[in-house]
């Protein structure tokens, strides 16, 4: 890697917040979380960026196998990952293998700005279309699916398996939808062991994640 694995520093007077509290004191120190946050997210993509080929497709394949492990055998469940983007891991020959032993494989749509993702299914050969930054999605004719099992990749994990993405608030209006809906989904945080953080500073709109899983990278 080309950079320590060094946080940006704290924003002014969040040392007194505790990162369970989900709240801020006034309009200026949340000005603060959000610098903060944008330069942590910087540093954090750079350094994924920056991970060598055989490093990330070693952790990668430990990704795999562990969600194997914790997932059980493939057998029907409906299963969301995404795209990698930004040298995100890369789950497409893990989830084609899942699809072959019976599992639906689905992929998160951008509907428009501050609005949740929907998911569409991605079935094996399927034609996909260029979606928001590029990133391939299901074209609008594929079926919409609930998911069963939420993958989210992440920028940086912070205690509270609480997620810094990219700032757009995509998979919290998701999640905080489905949850409305009634819909539980297991949710589990993916990503390099070099993203876990001591804390994101939550947000009231933040939506903690329900597992996490992250590998080392060497």
């Amino acid at each position: 890697m080309s950079e320590p694995n060094t946080p940006a520093s704290s924003p002014c007077l969040l040392g007194e917040l505790p990162p369970e509290a989900g709240g801020l004191p006034d309009a200026e120190t949340r000005r603060d979380v959000m610098r903060w946050r944008k330069a942590e997210r910087a540093r954090l993509i750079a350094l994924r960026q920056a991970l060598p080929v055989a490093a990330r497709v070693a952790a990668d394949r430990a990704l795999a196998a562990e969600l194997d492990a914790r997932l059980g055998t493939p057998g029907g469940a409906t299963i969301a990952i995404t795209w990698p983007f930004k040298g995100e891991p890369d789950l497409r020959a893990w989830a084609a293998a899942r699809r072959e032993g019976g599992d639906r494989i689905v992929l998160p749509v951008v509907v428009e700005k501050g609005a949740p993702l929907i998911f569409r299914l991605w079935e094996e050969g399927a034609r996909l279309a260029r979606g928001v930054w590029d990133i391939p999605v299901p074209p609008p004719e594929a079926p919409e699916v609930t998911p069963d099992v939420v993958l989210s990749p992440v920028v940086g994990l912070g205690a509270g398996t609480y997620r810094l993405g990219y700032g757009g608030g995509f998979y919290d209006r998701t999640l905080a939808r489905l949850h409305a809906r009634g819909h539980n989904p297991r949710t589990i945080a993916i990503g390099y062991a070099f993203q876990e953080i001591p804390t994101i500073f939550p947000l009231p709109h933040d939506v903690a994640l329900g597992e996490a899983l992250l590998v080392p990278c060497s």
